[in-house]
Formats: structure tokens, sequence, C-alpha cells
């Protein structure tokens, strides 16, 4: 009767929150790439990309907007097509690869901009120096299965820096007006992600089974109360 009283008086100050379901993907290097655009001279746009991407992104299935996204570029890996243009980017006149070997991007917040499309903000850290920026992504988080079993989404996001926002301010006037680069960079990022294979987890306590540890809880500290009062009694204490 007294286990029932208690359990009675717990079920009605205590609460269980109940989360969403998330999932982690890693993204897939083979089948993402960070590409960039920019002014040449002002005649011309130079394209190149960067070819080693990693990174997480925790999916919230019920709710997108509380997904999380976090991603590392290694910029030593940008690639032009000259590679006499690559080392003068890796150089410190541009990035400076050897004291900033990586750039990251961690989301802030996301939101819904209409179907398949969202807008990610958060803090860009390139060059030494963070930025927030805003992603505009576009693409198919209802996951798929490939021919080997595994579970992928993907999809594309850009966006627009300026590059002098971020320290790289290198440049050379033209004769005729203009410099060599241009200051905005547009950056597009095409992106495959696999779902992990989380290890087994134990399984999540029943709101029932919490209820009935906190009543046994109850009970025995009640219990060990009373028999030390009655022990006192004994031995008139």
């Amino acid at each position: 009767m007294r286990r029932i009283l208690i359990a009675s008086a717990l079920s009605l100050t205590l609460g269980f929150p109940v989360s969403g379901r998330a999932t982690m993907y890693e993204v897939d290097s083979a089948h993402t790439s960070a590409q960039f655009a920019i002014r040449h001279l002002m005649v011309s746009t130079v394209r190149g990309d960067f070819r080693k991407v990693t990174g997480m992104v925790n999916l919230d299935e019920k709710d997108v907007t509380k997904s999380t996204i976090d991603a590392k570029i290694d910029v030593a890996s940008i690639n032009t097509g000259i590679e006499k243009r690559d080392e003068h980017l890796r150089s410190p006149d541009f990035f400076d690869v050897a004291k900033h070997p990586t750039m990251t991007f961690k989301s802030k917040k996301i939101e819904k901009a209409g179907e398949g499309k969202l807008k990610v903000t958060g803090d860009l850290t390139l060059h030494g120096t963070t930025k927030e920026v805003v992603l505009d992504f576009e693409g198919n988080l209802t996951p798929v299965k490939d021919p080997m079993g595994k579970t992928r989404i993907g999809g594309m996001a850009t966006t627009k820096i300026n590059r002098k926002d971020f320290g790289l301010a290198w440049n050379k006037a033209l004769e005729t007006g203009g410099v060599v680069v241009g200051e905005e960079a547009t950056i597009t990022i095409d992106t495959e992600l696999t779902q992990t294979q989380a290890a087994a987890a134990a399984p999540a306590p029943t709101a029932s089974g919490m209820m009935q540890k906190a009543t046994d809880k109850a009970v025995d500290k009640a219990m060990d109360k009373a028999t030390d009062k009655a022990m006192d009694s004994v031995l008139g204490k």
C-alpha cells in the first residue's frame, strides 16, 4: 500500500521528456566537392575546388531545423587545374596553408526555405578568421539505399563571400583599371552523406521503469528511517 501511495505522488511530480529521433550522417568525400568561382583580370572567371572535405551531420528526422552540421576542408587540397597557380594560392599571399591548413563550418541555425530548401546559418573559419555566413541548401533529405545497402542523403549548398573579410587581400592593379583577382567568391558545395553505423546501445529506460526505480528508492529510504526509529526505541535512545 505504501508503495502505491508513493508511486501516485511521484506520478504527479515527475515528467519524462521525449526527444525527436536524430541520425548521424558522415560526409562521403568520394562524392563531395567544395567548388569556388572568382573573377580574373575583370574579364573571365576562374573555377576550382577543394578535393578533401569531411564532416558530420546530425539529422533530426522529425524537425530538420534542430539538425546540426560540422564540416572541415583541407585547404591544401585546392585544385584549379594549374599547379603553379595552386602553389600560389597555398602560399602566404592567399590561404597560407602552413599556418591555416583547414577551414571549418559549424551550423548555428537552420530554417526551412521551401520544399526541399533550407537556409543554414553558421560560422565559417577561414585563414584564421571566423565570420557568419548563410548557406542556401537544396536537396533530398529523404534517406535512400544504395546498391551496397548503405543509407544516403545529399544536396547542394551555395553562398557568396568577400575574400577580404577573411584576410585574403592579395591583389595587383591593372594598367587599364581594375585588379587581377576579384573580391567576391561564389561557393558551391555538392555533398553526399552516408548514415553512420552506430554502436549498439542499451535500451532506453521506459517511463514505467524509471517510475519503479524512483518508487523503490523512496520506499527503501522510508523503511530505513522507520527501522532506525524502532531500533532507537528498543535501545532506549
